[in-house]
């Protein structure tokens, strides 16, 4: 599911922001973006969002702006000494004026400015912590207004699933009569009306319709798709048991299109289809 979390902490010396956003994945994938002074903490703040997050495409970006001088980059001294007596000693070897432009050019030399890392405070991780918890409850609810939208729209295609299969009864009967004269008409051409043992034909009939009854694949997809409207209601994660439930339905309606051998009948089958394929997207998206 996609969703969106932002908090913000601010400490007397410096203003922090998280933000986190979570795509669709069906595995926990995160990626971070932690300023060095909390690179030490990055383990527990992986372990933090694991917990809250079950799966998905997460990204976090933590960052701060120094509201003081705290962590300002420090001139060397002793460094730009250091290079400028050996810069004035080899200008006097080789016969070289030093002027005014050679101090911008030791302030580029490595080591010119130093700074000084501080230690994190365990007051600072403490806010940092109850503000990622903040943005994972934001992001949460994000998800939530997602999720009810996405059962909204699946309790309305299963409907559709159901109300195509109780037009299917409507053909059922005229389904029967017209295989029933179709083989009537068949024989009648090739062997005569007077040659037709009407027993025979009868019982032969009966066996043929045997095979294209969908009596049991019309019992099953009901069930199904009962069972996935329990579902929907049930505690998460519930995301695969529905995906399962989804691909029954599928080989139901597949098996009645199959032996349908009615033009109505695989027109509901293909509306029945089309409705299942916006399912299957659906419940990729529920965990």
């Amino acid at each position: 599911m996609t969703g969106y979390g932002k908090a913000i902490a601010e400490t007397p010396q410096k203003k922090i922001t998280i933000e986190i956003k979570s795509l669709n994945s069906k595995q926990f994938d995160l990626s971070t973006k932690i300023p060095w002074l909390y690179k030490e903490k990055e383990p527990e703040i992986r372990n933090l969002i694991s917990q809250a997050l079950d799966r998905g495409k997460i990204d976090l970006a933590i960052f701060f702006d120094i509201l003081e001088d705290e962590g300002m980059p420090l001139i060397n001294k002793a460094a730009i000494k250091n290079y400028y007596y050996q810069l004035k000693e080899i200008s006097n070897d080789l016969n070289i004026n030093i002027d005014d432009q050679i101090l911008p050019i030791i302030m580029r030399l490595p080591d010119a400015l130093k700074t000084e890392k501080p230690e994190l405070p365990e007051s600072e991780w403490e806010l940092l912590k109850l503000k990622i918890n903040d943005s994972l409850i934001v992001l949460d609810l994000f998800r939530t207004e997602e999720g009810r939208s996405i059962e909204t729209d699946l309790k309305k295609r299963i409907t559709c699933i159901l109300e195509a299969l109780s037009a299917v009864e409507t053909f059922e009967p005229d389904r029967i009569e017209k295989v029933r004269e179709k083989l009537l008409s068949i024989l009648s051409e090739n062997t005569g009306t007077e040659n037709i043992d009407k027993n025979r034909f009868e019982q032969e009939l009966i066996f043929f319709l045997e095979k294209y009854d969908i009596n049991e694949e019309k019992v099953r997809l009901k069930k199904h798709c009962e069972y996935f409207l329990e579902t929907i209601d049930s505690n998460p994660p519930n995301g695969k048991i529905l995906s399962f439930i989804a691909q029954e339905i599928g080989r139901e309606i597949n098996t009645i299109g199959s032996k349908a051998n009615d033009a109505s009948i695989q027109k509901l089958v293909v509306t029945m289809k089309d409705e299942l394929e916006k399912i299957k997207e659906q419940t990729n998206n529920i965990l």
